[in-house]
């Protein structure tokens, strides 16, 4: 738990208030090891590649943004318990409404809407007729932009896997440029994390 629950006047939620939430909303065991595993790698990518950095970002905001930014994907699980992924690209904006809804603050409710690929402008949401209101989906802060970077080693494949820098930017450039030039920023800014010791502890393959 943390000692001051309060930074920069944003109000975290702990570890275990995050813990259950994701217990809250799972439909499954299964759906609940998958979105939570990942939300719990993410963070420490992200806790790996802060410990590089001299960007002064907030730990705390990190940490509880990294736990919490996958938690729509739980509203695409039907009755049937099979995950919707023609609607994957709504999970973000659903998880957005889920912690706002929580009452939880906008600086949080962001790492949902905003760490979708390397972030989608309303062009990118209008030109590929994306099922989202027409918005901005962009990280803003430094902390969004760690989550969103950290969240592309780590994928909710079948089975999971981890992913190599070099592979995602493979991925992104169908894209567009534009989207395999942040993603370069990006490496720049913050390094390439060292999947080892979590490819060690979690045993998924690296892509």
């Amino acid at each position: 738990m943390l000692a001051d629950p309060y930074t920069f006047g944003v109000l975290i939620p702990t570890d275990k208030e995050i813990r259950a939430l994701h217990r809250k909303y799972a439909p499954t065991q299964e759906a609940f090891d998958l979105v939570y595993t990942h939300c719990v790698i993410v963070c420490g990518i992200a806790e790996q590649l802060l410990t590089r950095t001299d960007l002064n970002l907030n730990a705390d905001l990190v940490r509880a943004g990294s736990l919490l930014h996958d938690i729509g994907v739980y509203r695409l699980y039907g009755t049937s318990g099979k995950l919707d992924q023609a609607s994957y690209i709504r999970h973000g904006i659903l998880g957005y409404e889920l912690l706002q809804h929580e009452g939880f603050p906008e600086a949080i409710c962001r790492f949902c809407s905003c760490h979708t690929g390397m972030g989608l402008s309303r062009d990118d949401v209008r030109k590929q007729g994306l099922p989202l209101p027409i918005a901005d989906y962009l990280a803003e802060s430094g902390e969004e932009e760690l989550v969103m970077y950290a969240d592309k080693f780590h994928s909710k494949t079948e089975p999971p896997t981890f992913v190599t820098a070099a592979s995602y930017a493979a991925h992104v450039r169908r894209f567009g440029e534009d989207k395999t030039a942040t993603f370069r920023l990006m490496c720049e800014s913050f390094g390439a994390p060292d999947l080892t010791p979590f490819i060690t502890l979690h045993g998924y393959a690296l892509a």
